[in-house]
């Protein structure tokens, strides 16, 4: 849920309303961190995705599939972090647009395999290195070291979560 004026987390901005003791535990401040960070990432990068051309959700479809021989939905969504619902939609956009094309497997008509057409590829090969390129300019001056670093402990917290 999010709170429409600042865009945080209202579930990291109720924490505020709990006893002090409890306010006090030094992880509510990573966490509120980790969410700013995020929004103010996802805002910095949809805003240059929208100048190419396409939306958020769209792109990160697009770059997903580039360099592949496509997926199937259920993979797709496991990477996108899109929900199955949802990306059904954005792959109906994007196949009108004729950058994205469903294949039936043999033998399996129950699904299909999301494949970038030739021309999802030309949009690709265009918009993801450009994309890279505009993100790389936030990282220039952060030291390889402390990249590593804050990688390896999102994914220690990620794994935490996950147990």
């Amino acid at each position: 849920m999010r709170d429409g004026t600042t865009g945080e987390s209202t579930m990291l901005l109720s924490y505020t309303a709990t006893p002090k003791a409890t306010t006090q535990e030094p992880f509510l401040a990573v966490l509120r961190e980790l969410a700013q960070a995020y929004h103010a990432f996802s805002a910095y990068s949809a805003a240059h995705v929208r100048q190419l051309g396409l939306t958020p959700a769209q792109f990160d479809v697009i770059a997903t599939l580039g360099n592949t021989q496509g997926m199937p939905l259920t993979q797709l969504a496991q990477k996108t972090l899109i929900t199955k619902g949802t990306l059904t939609g954005i792959i109906d956009r994007l196949d009108e647009k004729g950058l994205v094309r469903r294949e039936v497997p043999v033998g399996d008509r129950r699904s299909f395999r999301a494949v970038l057409t030739p021309e999802g590829e030309v949009i690709f090969s265009r918009v993801f290195p450009a994309h890279i390129a505009y993100l790389s300019r936030v990282f220039a001056n952060v030291d390889a070291g402390d990249l590593e670093q804050v990688r390896r402990t999102l994914r220690a917290l990620r794994s935490r979560f996950q147990e």
